[in-house]
């Protein structure tokens, strides 16, 4: 699930700045001058422990809050003909990767990946376990799937090819707030398909809520919480709303912005009580739902997966991937026409094309450093200064000083996280962690560690 940021500019000191699902954003990406044979990008990596992603672009409905690069309801033939693509894409990109090249985790997402029919969707599993010599059964695999499009016949095919996670954006279990989000969905709709997954898929399931919609009040809210927990999910996210609301609240932003921390507190503190761990500031785990110890269906060990440093391997024309220093994609667009106009060159490709990467962003020492303290410090868990000092030589409060001295500031961080504690590798603490309050500013916490190259390329993206 993603959003669209808001229209109007954001407020320097507002709480919602920006969601950093990723660092940096695929707004920053630029076409390589000269594009980079994928036998290269990948030659010297560390290839033991990969995540997997195939990106589906398609969806029965465009939500209004989504900024995924997705189409609806596309013709049957094209969706063969994506899936054709999808095939000597695998198979090319595979071949570039070095030998013993294994996966520890993988996801089917988009766009709403069941939206493809049962066939379809066995199609996607038969490809990547060729293609990569995986089998998906024996590692954690999650799906993405949406009320309409979780049905008993997919959900079957999810659940023999030994799916572990099924996510469902369900947004509100009111139908007014739903509309008012851009979502027409209808209740009976989501308790169906809910129903549904519960009873044909053995796999953990996630329940994505939003706040901040349009007359939304707490009552609403913890009226969309309780039925959200009535169903036992193993993870709930909890996404601030992050376009104006489509009638308007009625107040200034600072005013909206006040309404979602409230809100967003609120549904915190009423899923812990509720036996719920907070992982981040959007997700929430049951505390009593099994670890999925990197293993599927079938058992066996795989290697573990470390979302600092390892890489990713994207398929699909959405997709991204990831090497230590280079992050890869095809273009990126949102508006109907431009996300049209790439899904077609990507299904008129021939295998050979699919060998280079196009568009992407070179990171360097310092872009690195700035990727791991946010995935690091965006966690409930911190960042293990450890870990950063074995891997970068240098302590992170020593390399972002201010950045962790506004944090300490504002008593945001942990006491004893402050930039006081020590600065070289083997001082100082041993864990950086957000105290309650920094991780419920979270999408300002992030942003602060931009650099101002990636802040300047995504500025020039959106000015276009």
């Amino acid at each position: 699930m993603s959003i669209i940021p808001t229209a109007e500019p954001v407020r320097a000191n507002s709480p919602y700045r920006s969601y950093v699902y990723a660092y940096p954003h695929k707004s920053a990406y630029r076409p390589f001058a000269e594009r980079p044979a994928l036998t290269d990008l990948w030659r010297h990596e560390d290839v033991s422990a990969l995540s997997l992603y195939a990106h589906i672009p398609f969806c029965e409905m465009r939500c209004g809050f989504c900024n995924l690069f997705t189409r609806s309801t596309p013709p049957a033939e094209q969706v063969t003909a994506y899936l054709n693509a999808f095939e000597r894409q695998a198979a090319t990109v595979a071949a570039c990767l070095p030998e013993g090249a294994a996966f520890a985790r993988a996801a089917l997402g988009g766009g709403t990946p069941t939206y493809l029919t049962p066939e379809e969707l066995a199609r996607v599993y038969d490809t990547l376990e060729a293609a990569f010599r995986v089998d998906l059964t024996r590692i954690p695999v999650s799906v993405e799937t949406s009320p309409a499009t979780a049905t008993p016949d997919r959900l079957q095919v999810l659940d023999a090819r030994g799916t572990t996670r099924i996510s469902m954006g369900v947004q509100s279990f009111v139908d007014s707030e739903a509309h008012a989000a851009g979502r027409p969905q209808k209740r009976a709709e989501v308790d169906r398909a809910l129903a549904d997954i519960r009873e044909h898929a053995r796999a953990d399931l996630n329940v994505d809520l939003i706040y901040g919609i349009d007359r939304q009040t707490p009552r609403t809210w913890e009226y969309s919480l309780d039925t959200a927990l009535s169903w036992e999910p193993e993870e709930i996210y909890l996404y601030p709303l992050y376009v104006r609301p489509l009638t308007g609240l009625g107040r200034r932003a600072r005013a909206w912005d006040d309404h979602r921390l409230s809100l967003y507190r609120q549904g915190r503190d009423h899923l812990r009580e509720r036996g719920y761990e907070q992982v981040s500031m959007r997700m929430f785990r049951r505390a009593d739902a099994p670890e999925r110890a990197g293993s599927g269906a079938g058992g066996g060990a795989v290697p573990d997966h470390c979302c600092q440093t390892d890489g990713m391997v994207g398929l699909g024309c959405g997709a991204r991937s990831y090497t230590g220093s280079t992050h890869y994609s095809f273009d990126y667009a949102v508006g109907v026409g431009r996300v049209r106009s790439i899904i077609a060159d990507y299904v008129g490709r021939d295998a050979a094309e699919f060998a280079h990467a196009e568009v992407g962003f070179v990171l360097d020492s310092g872009e690195r450093r700035r990727r791991h303290v946010l995935q690091s410090l965006l966690r409930a868990e911190g960042l293990v200064v450890a870990d950063y000092a074995t891997r970068f030589g240098t302590h992170p409060v020593a390399d972002f000083p201010a950045e962790f001295a506004a944090l300490a500031e504002r008593g945001w961080l942990e006491p004893g996280s402050g930039p006081g504690a020590g600065s070289g590798p083997a001082e100082g603490p041993g864990l950086l962690r957000l105290t309650e309050e920094g991780l419920a500013h979270s999408d300002s916490v992030g942003p602060d560690f931009f650099s101002d190259r990636v802040n300047r390329l995504t500025a020039e993206y959106e000015a276009s």
